[in-house]
């Protein structure tokens, strides 16, 4: 321990951002491993920064630790120099805490939170000098485990994990560490494990089932191998999400890191249905907090790590159903401590004068708001639920309240797209423009900026989309062409997004256990880190799926039967197949459907899983 302790010393004066690799922050735990019974290497898919500000790992963090004989620690991709260096004089990965090499460990878990992560996954095991493939590791362990929103199709990773969380992880985690706590003293095999934590809701695991293929490459059938193994593996939900775990504090970096801030949970789910949002349907059913929960976790937060701005974090905060009692209630703190007050993801159609009241004294750089399609056929397509007059009226309140920038996301390829949908981008852009102008002057700022952002449409699972052909990269380029061509003032920013991420983002999203073979070929040959565009290798990439004999065509651009038999149709997300072939032929039709405070539209959801609306016809 001293000895590579020592070695990592003298390499860190080598490498950017050193603070990165040495661990010892405030509120990071330390326990004395000769009394832990089980030790968890949390690894985060990506670098420091990025993987220090996902919330989900503060959460399982911190109810790990709350166990006197579990350490959970945290694992983070390094980046290329200090991985370079870590090879170079036999360094394995090892976790912060401890400064242990984490194959030491009993469980290495990752958080799955996009697929442009998925090969740092094998750099970090490889690194660890853990085998990446699930069939080399014999032993019990190191178990290899994963949760997160990618779990919702895990199929590509098969290979490579021992099994899979579906769905929310506060309870299942703790019965499956409860499980190997019982078990560990019995020396049980790697398979005895596996088929006892089989048994538990929320736990895949993808060598109990047999995938076979029908001539033209779709999926012909997937069959549990073994009695413990369901047929449909359903995921888990909190029930009563106003009494789950939450941590009383977090660890607070020595260096900056993405979103560098508390952070307070205050719903789950969603109610609005955009046809297009993975997240707004996996993370269903839609559940609140109380405000006096919200409020304690605040303080609680602020006070234990010293930060001076916290967030409120969903997936929709304004559709809090008492989003301006609750915002009084923390702003009588907030403003008594000097705390800024975060409201991220805000919605046109309930953005008021009294909510900006409320945060204008925060967001002093702008406001961000989604109308994703420039025309209200396209909008309507995709289920967004907003009007033109809508985003107007928002964009008015902004500039009368004296912000003069506001960024605007759009996407480009979605399904029933026309040029004539992209041409509306950018008229709506201008329209903005135009309202900024005809804003009395004592009232807005002084100077205007409209940034306009476009994202390629990547058709998900359980999303009313998942049957769609993603947009080609030519038609992509014929459309980023058009909307830059049709955009007349300088006042308005435009950024686009390349199109090979994308795709490759679209066929992990949807692929089955054939692609195994192509993202370890793709590492093979260096391919990691490639959510960064300095490392991403699309040529690489391109070469493995080549040798790997698979078309990235099949998996990306193909328009999905609805009676086809998808590669997760065996994992049950709570969201009926039914529903969602009823809301694709709803988005051929443009037809909306009501989000679920007006009304339930029969999503397959029951109000037993702790629905506020959900279920209620």
């Amino acid at each position: 321990m001293e000895e590579l302790k020592k070695k990592i010393e003298k390499l860190l004066l080598k490498v950017q951002r050193p603070s990165r690799y040495i661990g010892g922050e405030v509120g990071s735990v330390v326990k004395d491993k000769d009394k832990v019974d089980v030790r968890f290497a949390f690894c985060f898919p990506d670098t420091y920064e990025v993987g220090m500000s996902h919330l989900g790992m503060k959460i399982l963090y911190g109810l790990k630790n709350a166990r006197e004989n579990w350490w959970c620690e945290r694992v983070f991709m390094p980046e290329e120099d200090y991985n370079k260096l870590m090879r170079e004089n036999d360094i394995p990965l090892y976790a912060l805490e401890s400064l242990d090499p984490i194959k030491d460990f009993d469980f290495i878990g990752f958080t799955l939170m996009y697929e442009l992560s998925y090969n740092n996954v094998l750099e970090m095991l490889d690194l660890a000098g853990v085998p990446v493939l699930a069939k080399d590791r014999t032993e019990l362990t190191p178990l290899v485990i994963a949760g997160g929103p990618c779990a919702c199709n895990p199929e590509p990773m098969a290979d490579f994990f021992d099994l899979f969380i579906l769905g929310e992880g506060e309870e299942v985690n703790v019965e499956l560490l409860e499980l190997y706590e019982r078990m560990k003293p019995l020396k049980p095999t790697k398979q005895e494990f596996l088929r006892e934590a089989a048994k538990l809701e929320g736990v895949y695991v993808p060598s109990f089932y047999d995938v076979d293929y029908n001539e033209d490459g779709t999926v012909k059938s997937i069959t549990p191998n073994v009695p413990e193994a369901p047929a449909r593996v359903k995921k888990r939900v909190i029930k009563d999400f106003d009494k789950v775990y939450y941590p009383e504090g977090f660890v607070v970096p020595f260096t900056q890191i993405v979103h560098d801030r508390a952070v307070v949970e205050v719903l789950r789910g969603c109610i609005r249905g955009c046809r297009f949002c993975q997240a707004g349907f996996i993370y269903r059913p839609f559940r609140e907090k109380s405000i006096d929960t919200i409020k304690n976790e605040t303080k609680s937060l602020c006070e234990q790590t010293g930060y001076e701005e916290v967030s409120l974090s969903s997936l929709s905060t304004s559709d809090y159903t008492e989003i301006n009692k609750l915002l009084e209630n923390l702003v009588e703190y907030t403003d008594g401590e000097q705390i800024n007050l975060s409201l991220p993801s805000l919605r046109i159609d309930n953005f008021s004068e009294e909510l900006l009241e409320k945060i204008k004294s925060v967001r002093k750089s702008g406001l961000t708001f989604a109308p994703e399609s420039g025309t209200q056929r396209l909008r309507d397509v995709i289920n967004k639920n907003i009007t033109e007059d809508e985003i107007m009226r928002t964009c008015r309140t902004a500039f009368e309240g004296g912000y003069s920038t506001v960024k605007l996301y759009f996407m480009l390829g979605l399904p029933e797209e026309t040029l004539e949908d992209v041409e509306g981008i950018a008229k709506l852009a201008q329209k903005v423009l135009d309202l900024y102008y005809e804003t009395p002057k004592e009232k807005r700022g002084k100077s205007v900026q409209i940034s306009v952002s476009t994202a390629t449409f990547v058709p998900k699972p359980f999303t009313p989309f998942e049957f769609e052909p993603q947009a080609t990269p030519e038609e992509i380029k014929e459309k980023q062409e058009h909307l830059f061509k049709s955009l007349t003032s300088r006042k308005i920013r435009l950024s686009t997004h390349q199109s090979y991420t994308s795709i490759l983002e679209a066929v992990l999203a949807r692929g089955d256990r054939r692609l195994g073979k192509a993202i370890y070929t793709a590492w093979k040959k260096g391919c990691y880190l490639d959510g960064w565009d300095e490392h991403f290798k699309a040529d690489k990439w391109q070469e493995a799926f080549e040798e790997c004999g698979l078309d990235t065509s099949f998996y990306a651009h193909r328009r999905r039967s609805y009676d086809e038999i998808a590669p997760w149709s065996h994992l049950d997300y709570l969201v009926s197949h039914e529903f969602f072939v009823r809301e694709n032929k709803k988005a051929h039709q443009a037809v909306t459907t009501r989000n679920c405070k007006e009304g339930c539209s029969g999503c397959g959801i029951k109000c037993e899983y702790g629905g506020v609306y959900c279920g209620k016809r």
